[in-house]
């Protein structure tokens, strides 16, 4: 291959671009990111950087010594993919053309109708919004956030930390019962409770009021909440509609095999728009975590590079970690089609506990709360049986 396009340039483009070059890649190499930062790291972005514990600087995932010899595309948006020429079509009307491609366009965060032009309304995804709702938590006053996730409830962590009166609004009747199961998504989201903040459950927005700026969530079963400020935490969709018309598959996502390949001859793709096939579960799933961003490039690489001739290895089960109300929660492998779920270290009332979830009595998740080195036990279990 004489030219590589990586398209997206946060951790999983970056961890590919690394991975080329790592296996030997030694051709033009064109990363190419829709926004103007360089990598930086996103998990900090609704924690610590909300916070003002962290810089900007500090989110940097490059060091000053690397060099990837790379090619640096950046603020401008891949707008479509022309097939088995694998061209990929920019905004400003230029063009790439390439022997392989790497997707990492991730996703981006979801909104709710008839918010835009709304002062006070964010979402948080990117540095900029990070930036943006720092500046609004910094003025104080009532937090509404809008989805009960990860995200949410680490926004609603930092703010309840900054002094901000905080509420809670989740359709879902209980929060985090979609990646963690009804029994510890509730234990995991008694947290809010347990600190203060109003958590509201099994109701849905109906929408927001305010003129200019938002004032008020109301609800669907009539009641109104009043919010100087809101965030939106109600998920995030794959950045794929610039691959329509390419001939890739899509299926929420891009639909890969177990390396990362995808239906197109010289492209793979990686990170968050990445929904890759999972032959212990028989199935497709996008995993939205760092770990994945930062560990799967590695396969989709050599089978980029050697053309699929390389046997995919099973993935290794998912990780993802949460930081909330000075709890440390962490997570590996998929509670979806357990069928028990034990808690067997410490007490769910101190919240520091250790689950194990099992299907047909064999392990397939592990969650710890402040049990990070007997996670770590578990977490390793997970990977040597898969």
């Amino acid at each position: 291959m004489r030219t590589v396009a990586v398209v997206g340039a946060s951790l999983a483009g970056l961890s590919a671009a690394r991975s080329l070059r790592k296996q030997g890649y030694d051709g033009r190499l064109v990363v190419i990111g829709d926004e103007l930062h360089r990598p930086y790291d996103r998990p900090p972005l609704s924690k610590e950087f909300l916070v003002g514990s962290l810089a900007e600087a500090d989110l940097a995932l490059e060091p000053d010594t690397e060099d990837l010899r790379a090619q640096w595309l950046l603020g401008v948006r891949a707008v479509g993919l022309g097939g088995p020429q694998r061209a990929v079509r920019l905004a400003d009307g230029s063009e790439v053309r390439a022997d392989g491609v790497v997707i990492a366009t991730g996703a981006a965060a979801r909104t709710l109708p008839g918010t835009d032009g709304l002062a006070g309304v964010h979402t948080l995804r990117t540095l900029d919004d990070a930036r943006a709702l720092r500046d609004q938590l910094t003025l104080g006053g009532r937090l509404v956030v809008i989805g009960g996730g990860f995200i949410g409830a680490e926004v609603a962590s930092t703010a309840y930390a900054l002094g901000l009166d905080v509420t809670v609004v989740e359709a879902a009747p209980t929060p985090l019962a979609g990646p963690l199961g009804e029994t510890m998504g509730g234990i995991v989201s008694a947290l809010h409770a347990d600190h203060g903040v109003r958590l509201l459950c099994g109701v849905g927005v109906k929408g927001l009021s305010g003129e200019s700026r938002v004032d008020a969530v109301l609800l669907e079963d009539g009641r109104s909440v009043p919010a100087d400020i809101v965030v939106v935490g109600v998920g995030a969709r794959p950045c794929v509609e610039w691959l329509a018309g390419s001939g890739i598959a899509l299926d929420d996502g891009v639909k890969c095999g177990a390396d990362g390949r995808t239906s197109l001859a010289g492209v793979v793709a990686v990170g968050d728009c990445a929904s890759w096939y999972d032959p212990r579960a028989g199935l497709h799933r996008r995993v939205e975590h760092w770990t994945g961003a930062r560990e799967r490039p590695d396969a989709a690489v050599t089978a980029l590079l050697a053309g699929g001739a390389v046997e995919p290895s099973a993935p290794r089960p998912p990780y993802f970690w949460s930081d909330q109300y000075g709890v440390k929660i962490q997570f590996a492998g998929h509670a979806a089609g357990a069928d028990s779920v034990t808690i067997e270290e410490g007490a769910r009332d101190d919240r520091n506990v250790l689950a194990v979830y099992r299907r047909s009595g064999h392990p397939v998740a592990v969650l710890g709360m402040n049990q990070p080195r007997l996670f770590m036990r578990w977490r390793k279990q997970l990977a040597a049986a898969a």
